[in-house]
């Protein structure tokens, strides 16, 4: 299957979709269910149905590459604390492009040393096996996903593709609205979006997603962030996961919401901060010292 020529979303549309959130209320969290996409699998009639999966790039379906943020913002002459896209939309016009042109040119650069996610194929042939849509969102532009995807994901089509070239980007939650729309959805309630950064859970979550952070050493403190509903340590445990029945955060009491206790897939506790997540990691066979935060 060919998932080209490449037609990335290019603007943004005002949204009428029904936002959902999940509310937390005397220290427990709404939990997100969908019925198990295994046909021989008893689920309630009140579960809903996973209608499709949204994906990160960076850090998500490719490991990440976080030397370029800094890069970037060398490049631009800005701190760590000032967003890259916010800083460069925020220039008079005849500068935009100069700036954008110096971000691309880095960009370029780092898609020769992509690498890709473990578990990635056997995930998108599950998907595409059970009849699941997938789409991008991501803040990164075109040239370098299409890169990954004909290197690493030649027969599996991924629509719509949303790049930086749809605004607002994440954290809005305007691009995976635009996704669910693009599907005839009412909203994205009955979807999940996957990555790895704040951007991504927070996006999610405000668009009414489930979320499913792909955890990593540099970015498990969102694991107990509101708006993470599930951590994996690789894409392929998520095969497991939609298979059975997929179930978010659990809910908790109130002592045990305000020490933030994370979960991974399956429900296992992570327990011992850092440490504990690099040998979670190391077990699933991922080399901690590869991996950092995307941007």
């Amino acid at each position: 299957m060919n998932v080209f020529p490449f037609r990335p979303a290019v603007a943004a549309v005002h949204l009428h979709l029904r936002t959902h959130t999940r509310t937390r209320t005397m220290g427990s969290y709404r939990v997100r269910k969908f019925a198990p996409l295994n046909p021989e699998k008893p689920a309630a009639a009140d579960i809903p149905k996973l209608e499709g999966i949204i994906f990160d790039v960076d850090g998500t379906l490719c490991e990440p590459q976080n030397y370029m943020f800094q890069e970037m913002r060398d490049a631009l002459g800005i701190s760590k604390a000032t967003d890259i896209l916010e800083h460069v939309h925020s220039l008079p016009d005849g500068e935009q492009e100069a700036a954008m042109e110096k971000i691309k040119a880095i960009e370029r650069r780092a898609m020769k040393d992509q690498k890709p996610q473990p578990g990635l194929t056997d995930l998108m042939s599950y998907l595409e096996r059970r009849g699941i849509q997938k789409a991008i969102c991501t803040r990164n532009f075109d040239l370098p996903i299409e890169h990954l995807l004909t290197s690493f994901l030649p027969d599996h089509k991924f629509e719509p593709i949303i790049t930086r070239a749809f605004k607002p980007p994440k954290p809005s939650p305007a691009g995976i609205n635009h996704i669910a729309q693009s599907w005839n959805l009412r909203s994205a309630s009955n979807c999940i979006m996957v990555g790895d950064s704040i951007d991504d859970m927070t996006a999610g979550h405000s668009a009414g997603a489930a979320t499913v952070l792909l955890v990593n050493p540099v970015n498990e403190h969102l694991a107990s962030h509101d708006h993470t509903d599930l951590c994996i340590s690789r894409l392929d445990e998520l095969i497991q996961i939609l298979e059975e029945g997929f179930v978010g955060r659990e809910e908790v009491s109130e002592d045990e919401a305000a020490k933030g206790k994370p979960k991974l897939a399956g429900g296992a506790k992570i327990k011992g901060g850092p440490d504990k997540i690099i040998g979670v990691l190391k077990s699933a066979g991922r080399d901690p010292s590869q991996l950092s935060k995307s941007g």
